[in-house]
């Protein structure tokens, strides 16, 4: 089953990990997941949901990086750059688009000359970069673990 993307509150539902009826907690088979009287629900193991492609978005490399460097307020398109080392000016530009069209990013742009451009969270955006920078968090403190448990697997092959 699949969420219809027009729906209101459906992305911003599963982003925030809101539980979503019979199967939370499993793999709801078919037809399960029902909320109420017929709302569609995302099924993120279906390979047709479309809060797939949105979770690709945002939690890709440089989707991660970018919405994290946006927490602490609006950006040009080079300091983004600067701040997020290693992306590429089309990897930047693919990635604030994609996350433009997906409503997490906010894009600015001012008729002047040079022309400026900045970009900011939108309140959806802004509980996914949280969530998203959570996770990297977590991730950095726990590299030790993950370098034994590395070094271990490497170890017994």
């Amino acid at each position: 089953m699949s969420v219809s993307v027009d729906r209101p509150g459906a992305l911003e539902q599963l982003i925030a990990g809101e539980p979503t009826g019979p199967g939370v907690g499993k793999r709801a088979g078919r037809g399960a997941g029902k909320r109420a009287a017929g709302a569609d629900v995302p099924d993120v193991f279906s390979a047709d949901c479309p809060s797939r492609l949105v979770l690709e978005h945002v939690t890709s490399r440089w989707g991660v990086l970018v919405l994290a460097a946006l927490l602490d307020g609006t950006r040009r398109f080079s300091e983004l750059r600067r701040q997020v080392g290693g992306v590429s000016e089309k990897m930047l530009a693919q990635t604030l688009q994609a996350l433009e069209r997906d409503g997490f990013v906010h894009r600015e742009a001012y008729p002047v000359i040079p022309p400026r451009v900045e970009y900011s969270l939108t309140p959806l955006g802004r509980g996914a970069a949280q969530r998203v920078w959570e996770l990297a968090r977590w991730i950095g403190g726990s590299l030790p673990d993950v370098f034994e448990a590395r070094d271990a697997y490497d170890a017994g092959r």
